[in-house]
């Protein structure tokens, strides 16, 4: 592999059809609007708790950036970026304060302190979410009283948003009526939550319209949520309800995917070009392996955010998949074209 081939390896946005600045802005937008959708029925908390956190990543970023005379690359939007997603994966309802700690340990320990954008081998966001967990868990876990991890008494009751009954009819009518499938009652909850929550479960729909943006705009690369989703649907759906006592093949996708913070970790953290492999090859492997991870540690392990810890466990491996990368793939190409120069 010659030096340039051997630099463009290592270029963490290099494979990317847009920007990084671009891709960034992109995501920044597409959180928005689920945070939006999130604070319209929680009394705008969500937009409290995504204020708290820009602020600290900005101000923490700029402070970094400031000292080495480089101010003007907060305009990347990455600091943003890495709020935002974080604000995505926090409860509605916990305290700005731990968001800001969250961002401000983000940007300080996990982005600067591994030398700036694309050469931290954490996802951010993902490593100030454990950061948050770990450090105020009666904080976190008091955010969630009340969430879906231990339902209210009237979530599968029918009617349970005014709205049900007429979007369910629309839905079982247009569209699962070809699949000899109904909706149940309380599944409208899930797109409209009125409990609390994660950001990201709260704003579902928003969500969904924003990874289709992603998508669109090519701001990221499509098939890796794409591969790390049809491996997480498949195990769940074949054996997600056996810990609890179901059956095999009743796994209820809907549910895993609209819950836990599997989008986000599908969209956001699988696909984050700096924090894992480089080549085709190991880009799917690890969306595989993320895939199964997620099923293992949420299905299996009950943790209801297994996604979320997936993403971790993989970014942890990342050193190690890039070593096998170079080793497996790149080297053994160099000493075959070597032998070929001298053949």
């Amino acid at each position: 592999m010659s030096l340039f081939e051997r630099n463009q390896f290592q270029k963490p946005q290099v494979n990317l059809a847009r920007s990084t600045t671009g891709r960034m802005w992109l995501i920044n937008f597409c959180a928005f609007i689920t945070i939006l959708q999130s604070s319209f029925s929680d009394s705008f908390s969500s937009l409290a708790v995504a204020a708290g956190a820009v602020s600290a990543a900005v101000l923490t970023e700029f402070l970094f950036l400031n000292k080495d005379g480089k101010a003007a690359l907060l305009k990347d939007g990455s600091a943003v970026a890495s709020a935002l997603i974080l604000t995505l994966l926090l409860p509605n309802q916990i305290s700005p304060l731990y968001a800001a700690a969250g961002a401000a340990f983000d940007m300080a320990v996990i982005k600067h302190s591994f030398g700036g954008l694309g050469s931290n081998w954490l996802n951010p966001a993902a490593g100030a979410w454990l950061f948050i967990r770990f450090s105020w868990p009666a904080a976190f876990n008091r955010a969630l009283e009340g969430s879906l991890i231990s339902p209210p008494a009237d979530f599968n009751s029918p009617g349970a948003l005014p709205q049900d009954g007429s979007i369910l009819s629309f839905l079982n009518r247009a569209i699962f009526s070809f699949t000899g499938a109904e909706l149940p009652d309380a599944y409208m909850n899930l797109f409209n939550s009125p409990y609390p929550g994660i950001i990201a479960d709260r704003g579902i729909l928003a969500l969904l319209l924003g990874t289709i943006i992603i998508i669109a705009f090519q701001a990221g690369r499509s098939w890796v949520p794409a591969v790390y989703l049809a491996f997480f649907c498949f195990f769940f759906r074949l054996g997600g309800d056996l810990p609890y006592g179901g059956e095999l093949w009743g796994g209820d996708v809907l549910f895993a995917l609209c819950t836990g913070g599997s989008l986000v970790a599908a969209f956001l953290l699988a696909s984050d070009p700096a924090a894992g492999a480089k080549s085709k090859r190991g880009i799917f492997i690890t969306a595989l392996m993320g895939g199964v991870m997620a099923f293992l540690i949420r299905s299996l392990g009950s943790e209801f955010y297994g996604a979320i810890y997936a993403a971790l466990f993989i970014n942890i491996l990342s050193p190690l998949i890039r070593i096998l990368e170079n080793q497996v793939l790149y080297n053994k190409r160099e000493k075959t074209q070597s032998a070929g120069e001298y053949s």
